[in-house]
């Protein structure tokens, strides 16, 4: 669904190379965890997949379902089914979170070439997501993320993802700053949303988010490149080990 050939990136300012030849397979209906250090390139991989300006290809290539996206910008490839949540998703204050869910699921729509749908009937959609996910549907009239907790965002984003129902989704650190009630319930929405005709991507330092989401494939990053590639022991091996262990016993 997702493939990663030989990629090389920089950051455009200063041209510091950050991935260094690294090759990543995502497949439909598979759950895959990117871990490593502070540095190895991670939110880098995911901000590149979803194309911030911020960092440039130098070479190798990115492609989804076989065609290259390196020339699309973030908000095709968003159209175009490439998802990306935040690890601070940010606040837009004056911007009501259901509207925001309707002018994006139309903006996909119409893409697609297929009708908007109507205000009424998207509002009775939003409910019934928010009652597949058991998420309040509060959330629906409050202002984008303002004043929503850590655990509230990631839930929000979650939402996002049910609604727009993205063929890659990236959750880049998504159990960052949660607290075990909020990393229960953002691993129960990862795996209800989990499809054969959809992939993700989950970016963490730590293992307590594997342990509830059970992914097929563990990856290790080090340095730009994905270094090792397993099942769920892996990370269960990392978090005894640490980087440190990982890297003597290479």
């Amino acid at each position: 669904m997702l493939t990663i050939n030989q990629l090389h990136a920089t950051i455009t300012e200063t041209e510091t190379p950050i991935i260094k030849g690294l090759d990543l397979t995502l497949e439909p209906g598979k759950i895959h965890a990117i871990m490593g250090p502070n540095g190895s390139g991670k939110s880098t991989l995911s901000k590149l997949i979803a194309g911030d300006e911020q960092y440039t290809v130098t070479s190798g290539d990115i492609q989804l379902n076989g065609q290259s996206i390196l020339e699309w910008d973030a908000t095709q490839r968003a159209l175009m089914g490439i998802f990306l949540a935040f690890q601070y998703p940010i606040e837009i204050p004056g911007v009501p979170n259901d509207e925001f869910l309707r002018m994006a699921y139309n903006a996909k729509q119409k893409h697609q070439g297929l009708e908007p749908m109507d205000p009424l009937v998207f509002q009775d959609h939003l409910q019934n997501v928010c009652q597949q996910l058991s998420i309040p549907e509060s959330f629906l009239e409050r202002e984008l993320n303002v004043g929503f907790s850590g655990g509230e965002k990631k839930r929000n984003e979650l939402l996002q993802l049910a609604v727009l129902k993205p063929a890659v989704a990236i959750l880049d650190e998504t159990d960052s700053g949660l607290d075990i009630d909020a990393l229960k319930h953002v691993a129960t929405g990862i795996r209800s949303l989990r499809q054969p005709t959809n992939t993700f991507l989950l970016i963490t330092h730590y293992q307590r988010l594997l342990t509830y989401v059970e992914p097929d494939y563990v990856h290790i990053m080090m340095d730009g490149r994905i270094v090792e590639t397993g099942d769920k022991s892996l990370a269960m091996a990392l978090d005894k080990s640490g980087y440190d262990g990982f890297v003597s016993a290479r």
